[in-house]
């Protein structure tokens, strides 16, 4: 069952990235110019897309991935281009339009299947492996540890996904943040120690057949976020 908690953020993300930030977002994750907070923030997204996909198998023939939170695609057609069949899913209808503007006419032998939705639905099947690139961070630790959980289920070797890093300057962003309108905030990023996702990790008894894997922390001016990764056992 969904938490109180994660169904009412989940329906702010989709609100804000359906709407609010749409045009920014679609901005944001082209080659279009952008100011140079944006730069850095695009620059820390094409490390970290980079990362994650470096923890998965080079070849990626007879695959089968979720891109939980797919925005505008990147991540999911770099997979297919590697032989997966991706699965890509997010909660705004509109970045996944976008993303299926996107799409390159040839992927090779691989595939996408972009839908807009919830990304733990049981419906989307099973899954060799599981990323979740900048969905996550907007949700409390044991909401991250319900829904990795819940995709453990379903998946066969690996989940790979980001979290916000709960450092003094993470922290000092979120302080400034509320600083602007309402109207003009993004869902707040949830900071997470990775102790913190280890313990509830292991609090959780479906999860005892997972391990934590590889980490690393990337920071690139206003982007800071973490990468771990999760491995069946």
């Amino acid at each position: 069952m969904y938490t109180a908690t994660y169904q009412h953020r989940r329906s702010e993300i989709e609100h804000y990235f359906d709407r609010t930030a749409a045009q920014t977002w679609a901005r944001l994750t082209s080659d279009a110019p952008v100011g140079r907070i944006r730069a850095t923030v695009r620059a820390g997204r094409d490390r970290m897309r980079a990362t994650l996909l470096s923890w998965l198998p080079e070849d990626l023939h007879g695959r089968r991935i979720l891109d939980a939170g797919c925005g505008t695609g990147a991540l999911a057609i770099e997979a297919a281009r590697r032989g997966a069949e991706v699965v890509a899913i997010d909660l705004s209808p509109t970045l996944v339009a976008l993303a299926h503007e996107r799409l390159p006419e040839s992927l090779g032998t691989g595939s996408v299947h972009f839908c807009s939705g919830d990304m733990l639905d049981p419906a989307l099947g099973h899954f060799d492996h599981v990323v979740a690139m900048d969905s996550l961070i907007h949700y409390r630790a044991h909401d991250v540890v319900a829904a990795l959980s819940r995709l453990a289920e379903r998946t066969r070797h690996s989940m790979v996904f980001t979290a916000a890093p709960r450092t003094p300057a993470t922290m000092a962003m979120l302080t400034v943040g509320k600083l602007f309108p309402r109207s003009d905030r993004s869902p707040a990023i949830e900071p997470i120690a990775p102790a913190e996702l280890r313990r509830l990790m292991a609090a959780d008894a479906s999860l005892a057949a997972w391990h934590t894997g590889r980490y690393q922390n990337i920071a690139a001016g206003f982007y800071k976020s973490q990468a771990l990764e999760w491995v069946r056992t």
